[in-house]
């Protein structure tokens, strides 16, 4: 038998300090609170957050955010990007090509719009902007944002380094909180409620599709091809009278949502 002990807490890299807060936190109500102070004590002296999803032809959904040591505008800011439109206006997220994530980084200079710059980030005093971002195969845009203020002043190498190296869990511990925090509905009676004439398969094809999984994933819990998967699927689509994955999620999850992409 072999045994290694763990590294004490001040011989491991400060960003590595975040990684057992963020994983004890998740499903905890004050999850947003801990998540935050765990970054801004990881040396990565981080002001505020915010986590929200983005979709071209629905306004973006803000799903948590908080502040620490400066006033919570995370809330007013977001209201800005949402009701003023500057979301439809928002290149910041283009370089992630749909189906994977990507750490950015986005001074307040480099806001995409005029707009954009003066209503959020020089009004409230935001310098800069860290971010993970995952976009689904539909184009939607998860972001996990991390933001310096103006007394601040920017990232530094070593807080860009280790904020990448945190990016992975950060993003997965934040996903799977949103969705053990959400009740789980029914999904299969929905759709059966909907149209009746949904065969079994049908069913089996949308409810994985609605509970995020890939279509190899459910071909192969089905025993099926990915063709004959995403057949059952247009067919069902066709029935239910939809067209995209997007009108899928907005028709049957609560608040229209896309789950979490693992």
């Amino acid at each position: 038998m072999n045994a290694w002990a763990l590294p004490l807490a001040d011989a491991q890299p400060a960003w590595s300090r975040a990684l057992p807060a963020v994983v004890q936190a998740v499903g905890a109500p004050d999850f947003d609170t801990r998540v935050l102070q765990a970054l801004d004590e990881a040396a990565l002296g981080v002001g505020s957050w915010s986590v929200y999803q983005v979709w071209r032809d629905r306004p973006p959904q803000l799903h948590l955010s908080g502040s620490r040591g400066v006033a919570d505008t995370t809330r007013d800011c977001f209201a800005a990007y949402r009701d003023a439109g500057l979301y439809r206006r928002d290149s910041s997220f283009d370089a992630v090509r749909p189906g994977h994530a990507a750490v950015l980084r986005m001074h307040a200079d480099e806001a995409p719009s005029h707009d954009h710059r003066q209503a959020i980030y020089l009004r409230h005093g935001v310098l800069e902007r860290l971010s993970v971002v995952q976009r689904g195969d539909d184009g939607a845009v998860f972001a996990v944002n991390v933001y310096r203020h103006a007394h601040q002043g920017r990232f530094g190498d070593g807080e860009l380094a280790g904020f990448a190296q945190l990016a992975p869990v950060l993003l997965a511990g934040v996903q799977r909180h949103l969705a053990l925090r959400q009740p789980a509905p029914d999904l299969r009676a929905a759709l059966k409620a909907r149209c009746a004439a949904l065969t079994e398969r049908e069913l089996d094809v949308c409810e994985r599709l609605l509970r995020g999984w890939s279509f190899d994933g459910i071909a192969a819990d089905l025993g099926l091809s990915v063709a004959t998967a995403k057949t059952y699927r247009a067919r069902a689509f066709t029935r239910l009278g939809l067209h995209f994955k997007s009108e899928l999620f907005a028709a049957f999850l609560p608040g229209g949502d896309c789950p979490p992409q693992g």
